[in-house]
């Protein structure tokens, strides 16, 4: 049985922490598995540090990061991911509108094959201005950009194996992209309907300020997604473009004088051919400024731009060895 890390980011929850923390235990030591309960206190100041240590020292399955401010939703759940050691990782909120009851069918998936299982609040209980209709935007518009068929990337209930949930690297507001973060690593994704509660006690962080905030994070991961390995394709094809534009105008500017005795430098078309070129030498140049700093970036962490899923007869780890350079032997023997 695969054993299982809850990881629960927590902000001003002094009221929902014992709740949680019961609710927890009404579920866990049923499952059979090995388990420990990760708090990520992020900056909390109503008393829920102290809290969450009355906790760790009453039981030693509980665990607790203490930040020294606070540092966001997505710096907590990347802290207490990263501090896990069980196979399988679940996150999920300390408000209490996430049920626990719904991890054991969360884990049967993950025992399934799944890599990723993330829920789905089909029955939202928030406020319809000012959560869930931005929430249902948000989710269309994401689903639209990635090409990723999810209804709720919102909900922080999720279950992960632990070395895909690892490999991700979270900031900003990249907690709500994990799936699709995941599913670019060649994740196996699901997605099943959870529970979802009204809050109780407390009042939400988050509203529809940060909508801004994550759709600016929706162009770093259609970015990351897409044009992180090879980012010539994407300014490159602009470049090339703005060149073709260049040419066109540049070549009706010379017809127009030719044919029709038009004065070029009151041409607009003169202008457009000149800032096409120039846009355009600009996106290549930038797509090979792209090209080097994708190649710096993975040779730094030493990952390669794939994902193993499984490796069969090794008897020993290799570490991952830095990517070849241009003129090197890029194949290596393994003996």
């Amino acid at each position: 049985m695969l054993s299982v890390s809850i990881v629960v980011p927590v902000y001003n929850e002094v009221e929902n922490i014992p709740r949680l923390y019961q609710a927890l235990l009404d579920v866990l030591p049923l499952l059979g598995r090995e388990y420990e309960i990760i708090f990520v206190d992020d900056g909390s100041q109503d008393g829920s540090l102290a809290a969450l240590r009355d906790l760790a020292e009453a039981d030693e399955n509980v665990k607790v990061l203490e930040f020294r401010h606070n540092f966001g939703q997505t710096a907590a759940m990347a802290a207490g991911i990263q501090a896990a050691t069980c196979d399988v990782v679940v996150t999920l909120d300390a408000d209490l509108q996430n049920d626990p009851a719904d991890i054991p069918r969360m884990l049967a998936k993950v025992d399934e094959g799944y890599d990723v299982v993330h829920g789905w609040r089909k029955n939202r209980q928030d406020a319809f201005v000012s959560r869930k209709l931005p929430s249902r935007i948000a989710n269309w518009l994401i689903a639209r950009v990635t090409r990723f068929s999810v209804h709720d990337l919102g909900c922080t209930l999720k279950a992960m194996r632990r070395e895909v949930a690892q490999e991700l690297e979270l900031y900003g507001e990249m907690h709500r992209f994990i799936p699709i973060l995941a599913h670019c690593r060649g994740a196996r994704c699901t997605e099943i309907e959870t529970n979802h509660h009204p809050r109780r006690f407390g009042k939400s962080k988050y509203g529809i300020s940060r909508t801004v905030r994550v759709l600016l994070d929706l162009i770093t991961v259609k970015y990351l997604v897409q044009y992180l390995v090879s980012p010539m394709k994407l300014f490159g094809t602009l470049g090339l473009i703005s060149l073709a534009v260049g040419a066109v105008s540049g070549t009706a500017t010379v017809a127009m004088k030719l044919v029709q005795q038009v004065d070029m430098t009151g041409n607009p078309l003169l202008l457009l051919t000149v800032l096409s070129i120039m846009l355009g030498a600009q996106f290549l140049v930038l797509g090979m400024l792209g090209e080097l700093g994708a190649r710096i970036y993975f040779v730094a962490r030493r990952m390669p731009p794939y994902a193993i899923r499984e490796r069969i007869n090794f008897d020993v780890e290799r570490p991952v060895l830095p990517m070849s350079r241009p003129g090197m032997e890029s194949v290596r023997r393994v003996a």
